[in-house]
């Protein structure tokens, strides 16, 4: 008699505001090659940090409520630290499958740092939100937490992901007050508070070639790959449908984006609406 084998998989869902989310997704696959991906981006309200703490509360919660009931998805990764520190307890509250969400990397960069000086690149929300407050409480106390906060940098990520374009001056804008800053005060370990920036470490690096830059992406895929070994039931498998991404909203350059997603893996990329 032949064996069968068996051809179901894992679904697991990546959601962020625009495609910074990919930099997660992409350490999170290589941590786990047999789960199949679908990506969602709020496109249509892009980007995050400007937005209200109430707005994303609701807007969020209802994205993942609809997506992953109408996707099959057995877990679902906030690869947005924006999100996650805002909103991870009512996700989780609301969904019946594990979450997992993208925080800053405040632990280890504690360990790491030997100056205990650290950097905190993230969008304002996350620099100054209460969570953050409490990983640096918990974790760093020892510590000295440089905050950089930029509102811009997440779309500067996002335009050379669409375009291939970077906007160097502004980047050097944004680390100015590091640069300015004497030897003895300038923090070793910069943490990238958002999923857009490792898109851009290598201008980062260019301007600050002695820090050393950290981010959540490796240490969430080994997270996934705990969680889903986790889920052993038959309710948590599904037919394979391929990498599939998806966004709300209208997109300016829909053949740019597409081919973008695609070098990630990614079949096709369809609309999404709440």
């Amino acid at each position: 008699m032949k064996n069968t084998v068996c051809t179901k998989v894992k679904r697991v869902l990546f959601f962020d505001s625009g495609v910074g989310g990919l930099s997660v997704y992409r350490d999170v696959k290589e941590a786990n090659p047999t789960m199949e991906g679908y990506y969602l981006f709020d496109n249509e309200c892009f980007p995050y940090g400007t937005k209200t703490e109430s707005f994303l509360e609701q807007r969020v919660t209802a994205l993942l409520k609809k997506a992953t009931r109408q996707f099959g998805i057995c877990a679902v990764v906030i690869a947005c630290n924006t999100a996650s520190t805002l909103v991870l307890p009512e996700v989780r509250a609301a969904l019946d499958i594990p979450v997992v969400g993208v925080v800053p990397a405040i632990k280890p960069a504690a360990r790491l740092s030997k100056k205990k000086i650290i950097g905190l690149m993230a969008t304002p929300g996350t620099v100054h939100r209460q969570y953050t407050r409490n990983l640096i409480r918990n974790f760093a106390a020892d510590c000295k937490i440089i905050g950089i906060p930029s509102p811009i940098l997440a779309s500067i990520a996002e335009n050379r992901l669409l375009t291939g374009q970077i906007d160097e001056k502004s980047i050097e804008k944004v680390v100015k007050p590091i640069l300015d800053m004497g030897e003895s005060e300038k923090p070793d370990v910069i943490v990238l508070g958002c999923t857009h920036y490792p898109f851009v470490v290598d201008v980062l690096k260019k301007f600050l070639p002695e820090v050393t830059f950290i981010d959540s992406g490796k240490a969430i895929g080994r997270r996934v790959r705990q969680v889903l070994s986790e889920l052993k039931e038959e309710k948590y498998l599904t037919a394979p449908t391929g990498a599939k991404a998806f966004f709300t909203g209208v997109l300016a350059h829909p053949e740019d984006r597409k081919r973008m997603v695609q070098e990630f893996g990614f079949e096709s990329l369809q609309s999404f609406e709440l």
